[in-house]
């Protein structure tokens, strides 16, 4: 059997496209983490540059995460690897990950999903409103 090595970086692909995607880049880089996160634009010229293998067609319609061992994670695992390299997230994201947690973690997955394909063909969903931010927003931890 052959050890796998620990992770030391992590690269979250996102839509930087849809507000939600992006209000979430921008609390991921508030957070304290536990495992350095670099947040690239999906589909990007420098995503295909550093990740020419991946389907970047795909990496437009769910989150990706990429560790620094070639690891790749989508969907729900990519979001509870994201929360796993929080500080203050990573014993919610380790109960994410047991048979328990995930279908809390896919609900959350699903309900996002669904909002961002309202977006992308309606607009933004009444009730729904993401905060507009900048590179300093203020997102409360």
């Amino acid at each position: 059997m052959a050890a796998t090595r620990a992770v030391r970086r992590l690269t979250v692909l996102y839509d930087a496209n849809c507000p939600l995607c992006v209000h979430i880049r921008h609390w991921l880089l508030a957070q304290r983490w536990l495992v350095p996160l670099r947040l690239i634009p999906a589909a990007s010229y420098e995503a295909r540059r550093q990740y020419p293998q991946l389907d970047h067609a795909a990496t437009l319609r769910e989150i990706t995460v990429i560790g620094d061992s070639g690891q790749v994670w989508t969907g729900t695992d990519a979001f509870i690897v994201c929360l796993w390299a929080l500080v203050e997230h990573r014993p919610k994201a380790n109960w994410l990950a047991t048979a328990a947690g995930r279908p809390f973690a896919r609900a959350a997955m699903y309900t996002a999903s669904k909002w961002r394909e309202a977006v992308r063909t309606e607009g933004r969903p009444e009730g729904l409103e993401v905060p507009a931010c900048d590179d300093q927003c203020p997102v409360p931890r």
